[in-house]
C-alpha cells in the first residue's frame, strides 16, 4: 500500500500495513521522528511517541474545578465504584486517576504506571516524583471500560487555595494529556459558575484541542428554569473571554448523577441533553483512528515549523565570537524571525507555536548545537503528508466500515436503549406504541369531516385534492412530501379517509416539534391495511 524511496532514489516493495495504528506507527517512527530527533522537538514540544499512543483505547479527560461532579460523572457512567473514588463537597479527589479496563480490580501508582511499556503513560516520567505521586491507575472489570478509558483530575482550585503549589506544572500535565486523548470535558457546576486564575490558565493550555473539548453544565436540576437561563448565558459569556474561537463549544446541560431530580421542570431538556452526550461519547471507538491520524497530522506541521525556526536560528549565529550576545539578539526578535518563515515557506500563522514559550525554552538551549536545514528529512515529512495520509485515509474508511457497531456499551449507555425508558419513547411518532387502539382514531372524526369537504371519488381523495388541505400547516414541501409518502401507504397515489388521517397526525406530529420516522411504524399503520 506505501513505498518510500531508497537512498539510491529506487523505490521499495509497497509496504502493506494490516492496520490503521500500524501504519500509523511506522509513519511515525521512519519519517517523522527523524525531524523531531535532528531539531530536538521534544525539548521544545512534546516527548516522543511510543507505540502504546497508537495502540490504546480512546480516553476521555474530565476537567472542572473542585466539586463540580467529576468523579461521579465517572461513577454515573460506570454505574459502579472504582478503586481510589473519593466523593464530597471539599476538594477530594487529590490525584490524576487513569480509569481502565483490568481483570482484576486494583491501583497501580504512578512510578510502576510510567514504566509499563502497554500502557501510554512512559512519558509523564518527566513530570517528577511530585506529579508520579499523585497519578494513579484504577484497574477494573467493567463493559464501559472495554472501548473507553477515563482520566480524572483533580479539582481546579479557586480563590487563596490555588496559591498553595501543587509541586508539579499541573497546566502541563493536562496539556500532555490533552496531545492524547479523544474527548475533553471541562465541567461546570450550575452554583459556581466563577472561572478561578488556574482554570483560565487551564482552558488556555488546552488551545488547539477545542475540536475535542465539550462542556458539561452539572447539577442544573438544582434551579428552576428562569434560573437556568441566567445560568447558561453567563456561562457562555465566561467561556468566549477564554475560549478564542469564533465557534460556539458545545454545552451539555443536565444533572449526571443516578439520583432523582430536585427540580424537575426541565427533566426532558436534561434527557435529551444526556443522550447527545451519550451518543458523542458512543462515537469514539468509531473515530479513534481518525482522531489518531489527525493528532499525527497536526504534529508533523508543528515539528516542520519547528525545524524552520532551528535552522534559522542556527543560520544566524556567528562560528567564533559573540555567540550569547547574539543569542539575546535572536531571541528577543524571535516574532521577526516567524514573520520572516512565514512569507519564505507560505506558512499560516496558526501553526507556529507559542512565541513566549517558544523564548522561554530557547533561553535555556545551546544554539551551537541545533542544525541546519536538512532537506532529506523535511522531503520525507512532506511526502508523508502529500502521499501516505491520503492512503492511510482509505484504510481508516475501511475500518470505520468494518465495524460500524462498534461503540461503548455498559453502565448509564445501557439504561435508555430499549424499553419505555429509552429517550422519545411514546412521544411523537411514538406516541400510541403500547396501545391496542390505532392512536388516529382518537382525532380521525375531526380528520374525516375534512376529508369528505374535499370530494372524494370512490372513498379516495387525488394528491392534488390532499396537497391544497395539507399546505395549510405552512410546512416545507419536502417535509409534505416526506408525510405523503408515509400515509400513502398502499402507494397508489390517492388516499383514504384512514390514509388522510394518518397524514393529518403526522402533520400534528412534526408541528408539535418532533422528528418524523424514517418508515412508517407497525403502531402507525391503519388497521385496515395491517397485514392479517
Amino acid at each position: 500500500m506505501f513505498s518510500w524511496a531508497n537512498k539510491e532514489g529506487k523505490k521499495k516493495d509497497p509496504e502493506l500495513f494490516q492496520t490503521v495504528s500500524d501504519g500509523l506507527k511506522r509513519l511515525y517512527k521512519t519519517k517523522l521522528l527523524p525531524l523531531e530527533d535532528a531539531y530536538r522537538f521534544h525539548d521544545f514540544h512534546s516527548p516522543a511517541l511510543e507505540d502504546a499512543d497508537f495502540d490504546n483505547k480512546p480516553m476521555v479527560l474530565l476537567v472542572g474545578q473542585y466539586s463540580t461532579g467529576k468523579t461521579t460523572f465517572i461513577r454515573h457512567l460506570m454505574e459502579q465504584d472504582f478503586p481510589g473514588m473519593r466523593i464530597g463537597p471539599e476538594p477530594t479527589t487529590d490525584s490524576f486517576i487513569a480509569v481502565m479496563y483490568g481483570d482484576q480490580e486494583g491501583l497501580i501508582p504512578g512510578n510502576a504506571l510510567v514504566v509499563d511499556p502497554k500502557k501510554p503513560f512512559r512519558k509523564l516520567n518527566a513530570f517528577g516524583n511530585a506529579f508520579l505521586n499523585r497519578f494513579v491507575c484504577a484497574q477494573m472489570p467493567n463493559p464501559v471500560l472495554d472501548s473507553i478509558s477515563i482520566i480524572d483530575t483533580p479539582g481546579i482550585l479557586s480563590g487563596e487555595k490555588q496559591r498553595i503549589s501543587r509541586g508539579y506544572d499541573f497546566a502541563a500535565v493536562l496539556e500532555w494529556f490533552a496531545e492524547r486523548v479523544d474527548r475533553i470535558i471541562l465541567l461546570f457546576d450550575a452554583h459556581k459558575l466563577d472561572i478561578s486564575d488556574e482554570f483560565s490558565e487551564v482552558i488556555r493550555a488546552l488551545k488547539n484541542h477545542e475540536d475535542k473539548m465539550r462542556v458539561v453544565l452539572n447539577k442544573a436540576d438544582q434551579i428552576g428554569t428562569q434560573q437556568l437561563m441566567r445560568v447558561y448565558g453567563a456561562l457562555m459569556w465566561s467561556l468566549g473571554k477564554i475560549v478564542n474561537t469564533p465557534e460556539v463549544i458545545r454545552v451539555y446541560i443536565g444533572s449526571f448523577w443516578a439520583q432523582p431530580l430536585l427540580v424537575p421542570d426541565n427533566r426532558k431538556l436534561f434527557e435529551a441533553e444526556e443522550q447527545d452526550l451519550f451518543r458523542d461519547i458512543q462515537g469514539l471507538p468509531r473515530n479513534a483512528a481518525l482522531r489518531k491520524l489527525n493528532d499525527l497530522i497536526k504534529r508533523a506541521r508543528l515539528a516542520k515549523v519547528h525545524a524552520y525556526i532551528i535552522s534559522a536560528l542556527k543560520k544566524e549565529m556567528p562560528n567564533m565570537f559573540g555567540k550569547e550576545n547574539k543569542k539575546k539578539e535572536l531571541i528577543a526578535n524571535l516574532a521577526e524571525i516567524y514573520s520572516k518563515i512565514e512569507k519564505e515557506h507560505q506558512i499560516s500563522p496558526g501553526d507556529f507555536p507559542k512565541i513566549t514559550k517558544m523564548q522561554e525554552v530557547l533561553a535555556g538551549q545551546d544554539f551551537s548545537k541545533f542544525q541546519v536545514m536538512k532537506p532529506k528529512l523535511m522531503e520525507a515529512v512532506e511526502d508523508m503528508l502529500a502521499n501516505d495520509i491520503a492512503k492511510l485515509m482509505t484504510l481508516v474508511r475501511q475500518e470505520e466500515a468494518s465495524m460500524p457497531t462498534h461503540s461503548v456499551h455498559g453502565g448509564a449507555f445501557e439504561g435508555t436503549m430499549n424499553g419505555p425508558f429509552g429517550h422519545g419513547y411514546g412521544e411523537g411518532a411514538g406516541e400510541g406504541i403500547d396501545e391496542l387502539e390505532w392512536i388516529v382514531a382518537r382525532d380521525k372524526p375531526t380528520y374525516d369531516e375534512i376529508f369528505y369537504t374535499l370530494s372524494p371519488v370512490n372513498g379516495k381523495v387525488s394528491g392534488a385534492m390532499a396537497k391544497r388541505e395539507m399546505v395549510k400547516s405552512k410546512l416545507p414541501n419536502t417535509v409534505l412530501g416526506k408525510i405523503w409518502k408515509l400515509a400513502d401507504v398502499d402507494k397508489d397515489g390517492f388516499l383514504d379517509d384512514e390514509e388522510f388521517a394518518l397524514a393529518n397526525h403526522l402533520i400534528k406530529v412534526k408541528l408539535e416539534g418532533h422528528e418524523l420516522p424514517a418508515d412508517l411504524p407497525d403502531h402507525l399503520v391503519p388497521p385496515s391495511k395491517r397485514a392479517q
